[in-house]
C-alpha cells in the first residue's frame, strides 16, 4: 500500500511540475508580444518624426525658395524703376535742351525780321532821299514850263509850239505823279507852316486872317513828305 501511494505521490509531483512550464511559455509568449508592439509603436514614432523633419525641412525649404523669390523681384522691380528714373530724367533733359534751342531760334528769327525791316526801311530811306534829289532838281524844270506858258501871247495857245510844250510839260507832271509826287493846295487855304513858307503878309478885308492869297512859287510833296513848300503871300 505504501508503494502505490508513493506512485500517486510520484503523479501528482509530475503533474505540478508541468504547470510552471505551461505559464513560462505562455509568460514568454505575452512579453514577445509586447516587445513586438512596443518595437512596432519605436518604428510608428521614429517614422512619424522623421516624417515631421521631412515635413518641415521642406516648409523651411520652401520658405527660403519664396524668400530668394521675393529678393529677386524686388530687385528686378528696383532695376526697372531705375531705368525708368533714367529715361524720365534724360527726356527732360532733352525737352530742357529743345525748349532753349526753340526760344534760341525765336530769338534769333526776331533778330532777323528786326534786321530785315530796319535794312528795308534804311533802303527806302535812301532810296527815297535819292529819288526826291532827283525830283527838286526837276521841279524848277516844271516851274520854267508854267511860266513859258503865262508869256504865250493871246491866240497863240494853239501854235504847234505851244502844243508841243504842254505835251512835254504834260508828260513831265504823269512822270511826278507816277512818282508819288503831288502839287500843295496853298490859294484859298489857310496858312500851314508844315506846308507853306510865307514871303509876305498883306492887308485883306474880302478874306478871312490867315489865308494864302497869292502862290509865287509851288509846293510839292512826295508821298507824305514834303519836297518842296509852297512860296505864298498871306493876309493878316
Amino acid at each position: 500500500m505504501l508503494k502505490g501511494k508513493n506512485k500517486h505521490t510520484d503523479a501528482e509531483g509530475k503533474k505540478t511540475g508541468a504547470v510552471p512550464e505551461e505559464e513560462k511559455k505562455a509568460g514568454d509568449e505575452i512579453r514577445d508580444e509586447v516587445q513586438a508592439e512596443e518595437t512596432a509603436q519605436e518604428a510608428n514614432a521614429k517614422a512619424a518624426a522623421e516624417a515631421a523633419a521631412a515635413l518641415e525641412e521642406e516648409e523651411a525649404r520652401d520658405a527660403q525658395e519664396a524668400a530668394d523669390g521675393g529678393a529677386a523681384s524686388a530687385e528686378g522691380a528696383g532695376g526697372e524703376k531705375s531705368q525708368i528714373d533714367e529715361l524720365e530724367e534724360e527726356i527732360s533733359k532733352r525737352d530742357e535742351t529743345i525748349a532753349l534751342m526753340h526760344d534760341k531760334l525765336q530769338r534769333q528769327m526776331a533778330e532777323f525780321d528786326n534786321f530785315r525791316k530796319r535794312t528795308e526801311k534804311e533802303k527806302a530811306d535812301m532810296f527815297g532821299m535819292g529819288a526826291s534829289d532827283i525830283l527838286k532838281k526837276i521841279l524848277p524844270v516844271v516851274d520854267n514850263f508854267e511860266r513859258g506858258f503865262n508869256t504865250i501871247p493871246d491866240g497863240e495857245e494853239k501854235t504847234q509850239f505851244a502844243v508841243g510844250m504842254d505835251m512835254v510839260y504834260k508828260q513831265l507832271l504823269k512822270m511826278l505823279e507816277d512818282n508819288k509826287v503831288t502839287p500843295i493846295e496853298a490859294v484859298g487855304k489857310e496858312f500851314d507852316p508844315q506846308f507853306h513858307n510865307a514871303v509876305q503878309h498883306v492887308e485883306k478885308d474880302d478874306v478871312g486872317e490867315n489865308i494864302v492869297v497869292e502862290e509865287f512859287e509851288k509846293g510839292y510833296m512826295y508821298g507824305d513828305t514834303v519836297l518842296r513848300h509852297s512860296m505864298v503871300i498871306v493876309a493878316n
